[in-house]
């Protein structure tokens, strides 16, 4: 969020045609809910392209990139890499030495869609789970980040949106965004 250190997301093995939707969630995700951008290994480009339309249509600022060697970004990652995985500590048990270590540094979260290669979780400062259960990659990073940043991400204001979504109890309406605020 502004004035604090980055936060990015590696999406780390991304499979072509079989996990685009949900890289391309996972992107989606990382921007609504406070992360300044999104790094994505593979075969991504379909989901980058995506994520910057709609960064381009309903504001940012936020970046989509695709980055080789996603285990070599967290090897040389310069702060705090937290791996997201159901196989690591409660996050209620870490959220907050977390916290205080981004204050300091850059975050990268790492999520993972195969396998991921033991060496990532050796690399990670933190191994966090949102549970201990199987469950979906999406929701874990939607609740890390929510947990990270207290709510405040809900709360973000967009820069430049060419189009808002008004809400409403009931039904859709997105307009075009007001240019005279």
């Amino acid at each position: 969020m502004q004035d604090e250190p980055e936060v990015a997301v590696l999406r780390l093995g991304h499979r072509p045609g079989r996990d685009d939707r949900m890289t391309t969630h996972v992107g989606l995700t990382a921007r609504a809910l406070g992360a300044d951008r999104v790094l994505l290994a593979g075969e991504a480009s379909q989901t980058r392209e995506t994520v910057a339309d709609i960064t381009d249509r309903f504001g940012g600022p936020f970046e989509a990139e695709l980055v080789e060697g996603g285990e070599r970004v967290v090897r040389d990652w310069d702060g705090t890499v937290v791996h997201l995985t159901m196989y690591g500590l409660p996050v209620q048990e870490v959220e907050d030495e977390v916290r205080a270590a981004h204050a300091d540094e850059p975050l990268l979260v790492v999520v993972g869609a195969e396998k991921v290669p033991f060496d990532v979780y050796e690399a990670a400062d933190y191994n966090v789970g949102v549970t201990n259960q199987p469950h979906s990659e999406v929701a874990a990073l939607a609740v890390f980040l929510d947990k990270l940043f207290e709510g405040r991400e809900l709360r973000r204001e967009w820069v430049d949106p060419e189009r808002e979504v008004v809400p409403k109890e009931t039904g859709k309406r997105v307009e075009p965004a007001d240019e005279g605020d």
